[in-house]
């Protein structure tokens, strides 16, 4: 039996530079016993580590680039036994190129599992190091320390994160299987074995009041968080003393948020039905008027947005408005208020129409649909671009309104507001800042939404569209000014 002592400390090297000189001297899996060196290892356990002398007439051993990326990894697990596995697949590798890919092979299922945990630990440590702030080396730079207990020779594989994370502070982070040391130009590891330090910081604060202001009792679900932060890091993380109380009150906080759930908007189904228990024997509203017609759409299921929307957005305004604004879609904050134009796009409506010297009050504003379309994510509702069908469903609604206001001059607002009042399909850039001619001796004039500029990324084009925009208004102004 040919005894092989390594470090063991995750090199690839190391490992691969013995195994190649077993392989090459032909000393099957079987006859190596795979050591990982010790202080306790004597000079003759050392010497019988030294490589034989190859085999003339073997030739050498290749493998598929996925196994030296398999081994970098396992090499980096503390199992003695890694050692082991990974000359053995060397072997079996010359005869089943394919080996890795059996999913029921034994020493695949183990190797996998091996850098699974690799990877898991890695990845641990990127999310529970907490560094400690110990001095300043400038003016500009601070110095740090952290403490992590990994439980496999991740140092090295996992340093470059910090080193790209936090390349602005000198840092080092220490471990029971060694260290790793940024100091703003260098990143230098060390394998050596550390003790822990004793560290406190001023900022253990904020990450308590950080952890306790995210924590939500609702989603709580103890097996799938001590999962994902173990009870073996908590002694190292200044939140960990919190969690005991806040587990311990998570029932009657829950109880809290339904009971302030009641207060919310109804789902719209169960506002019909309140709406229907609570509606008069006889109606109560003159037939013909706004009001009557809002009350109608109120209970509108024309399309399938009603089924999702807190309620309908009808349009709100003088019965005589000269001017009507007709927008895409209620967003979110109209949804839950129930009237047009009162969420950012709103404000931001409010304040160009304000400088250009147009009262709102004076003002119909709607929208081409009535619901609001949207896509759950999480707790958010994003919006989502009304489809044709749904907006010729509401355009029954859109069609009563100009009926009823019949304004002089119509403010069609991006293209589905275009669209709802002409059918024209084209590029709305085509047509914008023109002033035209529709059917009744009314004036049709196009612009964008406001929504579409606080969607602009580039500040320079925002800039330029806001300009315009603000140039619509006032030529909008002018036309009014005209028109009475």
């Amino acid at each position: 039996m040919r005894r092989v002592v390594l470090a063991g400390r995750g090199d690839l090297a190391e490992w691969r530079d013995a195994a190649r000189a077993l392989a090459a001297a032909g000393i099957l899996p079987e006859e190596i016993e795979w050591r990982e060196r010790s202080a306790e290892a004597d000079l003759s356990f050392q010497r019988d580590a030294m490589p034989p002398a190859p085999a003339a007439s073997r030739k050498p051993m290749t493998v598929p680039p996925v196994f030296i990326e398999l081994a970098e990894t396992v090499l980096c697990h503390s199992d003695p036994a890694r050692f082991s596995l990974l000359y053995r697949l060397l072997w079996r590798l010359q005869l089943d190129r394919q080996l890795l890919e059996v999913t029921s092979d034994q020493d695949v299922v183990r190797a996998r599992l091996m850098a699974k945990n690799v990877h898991r630990d890695a990845h641990k440590m990127t999310a529970f190091v907490r560094f400690k702030e110990v001095g300043a080396v400038s003016e500009e730079r601070r110095k740090f320390i952290a403490w992590f207990e990994p439980d496999h020779h991740i140092v090295r594989r996992t340093a470059p994160f910090f080193q790209r994370r936090f390349t602005d502070m000198d840092w080092l982070i220490v471990t029971p299987k060694g260290s790793a040391t940024w100091d703003g130009e260098r990143l230098t590891i060390s394998d050596e074995p550390c003790e822990k330090p004793n560290l406190t910081d001023v900022t253990d604060e904020l990450w308590r009041t950080y952890y306790a202001s995210i924590f939500n009792p609702a989603r709580l679900k103890l097996k799938a968080m001590q999962a994902e932060m173990p009870k073996k890091y908590w002694k190292n993380l200044p939140e960990a003393d919190l969690i005991p109380g806040l587990i311990a009150s998570a029932e009657s906080k829950v109880r809290e948020m339904a009971a302030r759930e009641a207060t919310q908007s109804l789902p719209f189904h169960d506002r019909l039905q309140q709406a229907a228990r609570n509606l008069p024997a006889e109606p109560e509203l003159p037939a013909g008027t706004l009001e009557a017609l809002r009350a109608e759409a109120a209970v509108c299921t024309r399309c399938p947005l009603h089924a999702n929307a807190t309620q309908t957005v009808f349009g709100e305004g003088p019965r005589d408005a000269a001017v009507m604004f007709v927008g895409e879609q209620p967003g979110d904050q109209e949804d839950i208020a129930g009237r047009p134009f009162v969420g950012p796009a709103g404000r931001l409506f409010d304040q160009v129409i304000a400088e250009a010297g147009i009262d709102r009050s004076t003002l119909y504003v709607t929208n081409a649909v009535k619901h609001f379309k949207y896509e759950p994510r999480g707790k958010r509702r994003i919006h989502q671009k009304p489809n044709m069908g749904e907006v010729q469903h509401c355009r029954w609604w859109l069609d009563l309104e100009l009926t009823l206001v019949n304004p002089k001059l119509i403010v069609a607002m991006g293209a589905t507001a275009l669209a709802a009042l002409t059918d024209v399909k084209g590029r709305l850039q085509d047509v914008r800042g023109k002033a035209m001619a529709t059917e009744g001796g009314r004036t049709l004039f196009v612009t964008v939404h406001p929504s579409y500029l606080l969607r602009i990324p580039d500040e320079r084009l925002k800039a330029e569209e806001m300009a315009r925009f603000r140039e619509d208004m006032k030529r909008i102004q002018g036309l009014m000014k005209a028109a009475a």
